[in-house]
């Protein structure tokens, strides 16, 4: 189930590239990027790790570079435009008869889909390390399908006291794991990651 590389629209014929790995059970993940203005893209280490999970569950996966990145087309949108490059994202894998699909996010691309509780409607919502330091969350509404939250205990970007205090706020049932000696970034850490999402959270 290798990816391949595959375009889609968005808005304002703006044309998203994206790789897709089309799997066997049925379940389908959109995974969104880092922030696009500090490189962030779909090719962040964190990023693959969560699509290599996936994909050796047997899932679709599809993870896409948001507007003004890579190939895809437009420019940065302070997070707006990044709502619908998710939209049309979520609905390219509907259209491959997925019917139940994951969001996951990781930092930039964590807040970008906590804005997009009424927007589609998903199987499960997961963010990693969503950066409550550098950028608001407080607009967001209760997440009913929010599954799982991890954050890094040296995360300073998504501190785990304040990320815990959102998740509360988001759906207190979630489930938040804190990996132990873990940064923003996850140097070092991408295999504990690659557990927690092959686990049963």
């Amino acid at each position: 189930m290798s990816e391949h590389r595959v375009e889609f629209n968005s808005d304002n014929n703006i044309v998203l590239e994206g790789l897709l790995s089309e799997g066997t059970t049925g379940r389908g993940v959109v995974i969104t990027h880092p922030h696009p203005l500090y490189g962030g893209d779909m090719t962040n280490i964190v990023v693959e790790t969560i699509q290599n999970a996936y994909q050796k569950m047997g899932h679709t996966t599809l993870r896409f570079n948001f507007r003004g990145m890579g190939r895809s087309t437009g420019s940065y949108d302070d997070g707006n435009g990044e709502q619908a490059d998710v939209v049309a994202a979520f609905d390219f894998l509907k259209e491959k008869d997925r019917q139940a699909i994951d969001l996951v996010g990781y930092s930039f691309g964590a807040w970008v889909i906590a804005q997009m509780v009424n927007k589609v409607t998903t199987e499960a919502v997961i963010m990693v390390s969503p950066p409550a330091t550098m950028m608001k969350f407080e607009s967001t509404s209760p997440i009913p399908n929010l599954k799982l939250v991890v954050t890094g205990s040296r995360d300073e970007f998504a501190p785990p006291d304040l990320v815990e205090q959102l998740v509360h706020t988001w759906n207190p049932v979630a489930t938040f794991t804190v990996i132990n000696g873990a940064d923003h970034f996850f140097f070092g850490y991408t295999d504990r990651l690659t557990d927690i999402f092959s686990g049963d959270f």
